[in-house]
């Protein structure tokens, strides 16, 4: 009998400060930077975020939004035998935020230890992360590796972005999204599609590095947004295709496009390429900023819990980010 693996649960948690236009506008004011809420707008579709407190970590986000998905799957923590959390802002170098997760979580839940001795790891592919880790738990949970996975994408960009550069620091925010994923007789994810081109490196990246007990090049993010969003709407339009003739699927079969809510322009030049109405693209970038590989799981759970998803339905799920990565989930809900 063939192994899949399906969507059992969804869940998502932000810090509770949000930051409006209005009030990053101000600061930068302060700051002697010029911009306004019409801009950020016009450029991006945001008009909120939220950002983390001192003290609040990845891996923080990722309990919460972890112990929602669980209850959504109605599925206990020693049920779980893989841990899979993309970030690119972990909690330390190491270990892994995913592992630091695991205790926390079972700590959040009142089972202390309940989590303990299932593997748990992090995936590092920016903003396509959680679409990489998506892809990794399905092809675990099909070999055998797992019977119940939970994935999770959480950032914490707002300890990394450069407040002095208003192209940049309008965009992103912090949260967290989780998914259980479990083994079943019945086809949910239906195909996958991968990619990088390290070419590419240079026009969104974070060049720091830790060494000798300081930190060398730049801890602070750096894009080339006009290079990113050339690259960005083409191999998205790839990917989704490349997805759906794997599955067997055409582009007439997707009820909804979840893709990495990065700038309202590429999203919905990805829907149009795609021929998709932009009634069925999920926007959650106007609220969220871009949260990286939270974007895609904040999205989705956002859109179950409000009813417009509904079970049954199929799902494009789409990322690019950093790297440069990008990949594509073609799956039923």
């Amino acid at each position: 009998m063939t192994t899949y693996s399906r969507i059992t649960g969804t869940g998502s948690y932000l810090p509770p400060r949000r930051v409006t236009n209005a009030d990053l506008v101000a600061d930068l004011a302060q700051r002697g930077i010029e911009s306004s809420d019409d801009w950020i707008v016009e450029r991006t579709g945001i008009r909120a975020r939220h950002f983390v407190d001192a003290g609040v970590n990845t891996s923080d986000l990722g309990a919460q939004a972890a112990k929602h998905a669980l209850a959504a799957a109605n599925c206990q923590p020693s049920e779980i035998d893989l841990i899979i959390v993309a970030t690119s802002t972990p909690d330390m170098v190491f270990p892994s935020s995913a592992a630091i997760l695991q205790r926390k979580l079972g700590e959040l839940m009142g089972a202390e230890g309940a989590l303990a001795g299932c593997p748990a790891f992090d995936v590092q592919a920016v903003c396509s992360g959680f679409v990489y880790a998506l892809t990794v738990a399905d092809a675990m949970i099909k070999t055998g590796a797992a019977r119940k996975a939970l994935v999770v994408g959480a950032e914490v960009f707002s300890r990394i972005i450069d407040f002095n550069d208003r192209t940049t620091c309008v965009l992103f925010g912090d949260g967290a999204g989780a998914v259980v994923l479990e083994a079943s007789d019945t086809p949910g994810i239906l195909a996958t599609d991968l990619h990088a081109d390290g070419r590419h490196v240079d026009i969104l990246c974070v060049p720091g590095t830790v060494s000798g007990g300081q930190v060398l090049g730049s801890p602070l993010l750096r894009m080339d947004g006009q290079a990113v969003f050339k690259l960005a709407v083409g191999v998205l339009e790839k990917a989704a295709r490349a997805t759906l003739e794997r599955a067997g699927r055409t582009e007439a079969d997707v009820d909804w496009l979840i893709p990495h809510q990065a700038n309202i322009r590429i999203m919905e030049g990805t829907a149009k390429r795609l021929k998709l109405p932009l009634s069925k693209l999920v926007v959650t970038v106007d609220q969220h900023g871009n949260t990286s590989a939270a974007s895609i799981p904040l999205a989705l759970d956002a859109a179950v819990r409000s009813g417009k998803i509904k079970k049954g339905e199929t799902l494009m799920l789409e990322g690019v980010g950093g790297g440069f990565t990008w990949g594509a989930v073609l799956l039923d809900f």
